[in-house]
């Protein structure tokens, strides 16, 4: 910690100041007392004294004067290594303490903490609501008596209702996605349980389900991601197989500690590095087949739900776009 210094008593500074004067004292009174002062008349002996007393006391007020200010400085010096060393002594213990505290402790981290939750409390309660909802639709169900079709062709062997139900809707498929806003969203819902029949869209929507789950643990939240959007030919090339530079403008995630703490749980936690791979893998391949028929407006409407928000997020910090 920072220290007051101590006042130094006689220096070098003081010795040779003290040497200089005595030098130049002793160099004026040999020159006055040698000098022939015979032929002054008595009118100037006054100004004759001024002019004595300024030669030999002006030097040695400069020296005196030059002394003070060299010892000045150095004493700027000294606290100024003084006070750096309490900086970084301040800095270290503070670096040490921010490893080591309980964050809930802290107001400040606290208050962001609540605003992140209360940001997306809606998101976390929609997706716990579907979830349960989504464990009772699949709950086992006792098998219908077989029905007498008639002279209605059977299905072929294997064929389940999933393989005939309708395609799944765009609009639906994007809005489930991005998941209910709220517990009220009944339209959300509504597209959720349509994808989640969907056999190819509903691996997607858990594998987007976990990592959104994981990512929450760290404070991540797809609500406080801001991406730069990328237009929907570089979505078109990325689906049809370009990887690395031709489509860097994916990887539109800016925020520097999500991407911080998103790397630093892929290489230390392997759960959440297979759950997002598994995610990545998922997602190119539903985008794949989406670009194939989808227009530029419903790719843009795409990438802006929070599940494209977690690619973009994961796909740079892995590389993808490298």
């Amino acid at each position: 910690m920072y220290d007051k210094p101590q006042q130094a008593g006689v220096t070098s500074i003081e010795v040779v100041a003290l040497i200089l004067s005595a030098f130049w004292l002793l160099g004026a009174a040999a020159f006055f007392l040698l000098s022939d002062t015979g032929a002054e008349t008595t009118g100037a002996e006054g100004l004759r004294f001024l002019i004595t007393m300024l030669a030999v006391f002006m030097p040695v007020a400069m020296i005196w004067v030059a002394a003070t200010a060299a010892r000045s400085s150095r004493v700027m010096r000294e606290e100024s290594q003084r006070l750096q060393a309490a900086i970084d002594a301040i800095r270290q213990a503070y670096i040490a303490q921010q490893h080591g505290r309980d964050v809930s402790k802290e107001p400040s981290v606290a208050r962001k903490l609540d605003e992140i939750a209360a940001a997306t409390r809606k998101t976390e309660t929609a997706l716990a609501t579907f979830q349960t909802r989504r464990e009772a639709e699949h709950a086992p169900r006792p098998a219908a008596a077989p029905v007498d079709t008639g002279d209605q062709p059977a299905l072929a062997l294997g064929t389940t209702a999933e393989d005939m139900a309708p395609p799944l809707p765009v609009e639906d498929f994007i809005r489930a996605l991005n998941f209910p806003e709220t517990t009220e969203d009944e339209d959300g819902f509504a597209a959720l349980r349509k994808a989640m029949r969907d056999r190819g869209t509903a691996q997607l929507v858990q594998a987007a389900q976990d990592i959104l789950t994981l990512l929450s643990q760290d404070g991540i939240y797809m609500d406080d991601l801001r991406p730069d959007r990328a237009r929907p030919e570089v979505w078109r090339q990325f689906a049809s197989g370009a990887r690395g530079r031709p489509v860097a403008a994916l990887g539109g995630v800016r925020d520097r500690s999500s991407l911080a703490l998103t790397a630093g749980r892929m290489k230390q936690d392997p759960i959440f590095r297979d759950a997002a791979h598994h995610f990545l893998r998922r997602f190119d391949k539903t985008i794949s087949t989406f670009a194939e028929t989808a227009t530029d407006a419903e790719i843009a409407a795409l990438s802006d739900t929070r599940t494209a928000r977690a690619f973009m997020l994961l796909g740079r910090v892995a590389g993808t776009f490298d």
